[in-house]
């Protein structure tokens, strides 16, 4: 087993899911007590589980948790969480959007993950034991919910209001 490259692809996912829960936690917070809070935190319970699927595989196989990576998955989301400062107010409609696309790419890059472990276990005899049939549906169905959400906040965002209830950027990026 390429070893290294095993520990990279983990940690990189690893972080992922920190962003992943970072910008949930910003999404109940901003919306709090709505039904999209609510959505947010059963979606941010099913990413802590599915974290802790990753962290007892890590521990299985005997990768440790990257610092420089954990450190460059958060330098990540407050990058992210600056640019959508830029484009909208916390709780505002595009800043929903832009979350929920972020959420969206991540979910897939995680059903991508487990399936690519699911190949790797075929030769990888450390990496049986899992069952990733299982955590990839689980990954498909999260997806299917923050679709569901995602066009709802694009319509919000991006179909027509009045100009008086949009929030106008404070900054343009080409400034």
């Amino acid at each position: 087993m390429a070893e290294p490259y095993l520990a990279t692809y983990l940690n990189d996912h690893l972080a992922g899911s920190e962003v992943a829960l970072d910008l949930l936690e910003h999404l109940e917070r901003v919306r709090f007590g709505s039904r999209e809070a609510r959505f947010a935190a059963e979606l941010r319970s099913d990413i802590v589980a599915d974290r802790r699927e990753l962290e007892a595989l890590m521990a299985r196989v005997g990768v440790a948790v990257s610092r420089p990576r954990a450190v460059a998955g958060w330098l990540t989301e407050k990058l992210s969480e600056l640019k959508m400062r830029l484009d909208d107010r916390p709780e505002g409609d595009q800043r929903q959007l832009e979350i929920l696309e972020a959420l969206s790419i991540g979910i897939e890059g995680k059903r991508l993950l487990w399936k690519s472990l699911a190949a790797a276990a075929a030769d990888a005899p450390a990496l049986r034991g899992v069952d990733y049939g299982h955590l990839e549906r689980r990954a498909e169905e999260q997806r299917r919910r923050v679709e569901t959400e995602r066009l709802a906040a694009a319509r919000a965002a991006l179909g027509p209001a009045p100009p008086s209830d949009r929030a106008s950027p404070t900054h343009e990026m080409t400034e």
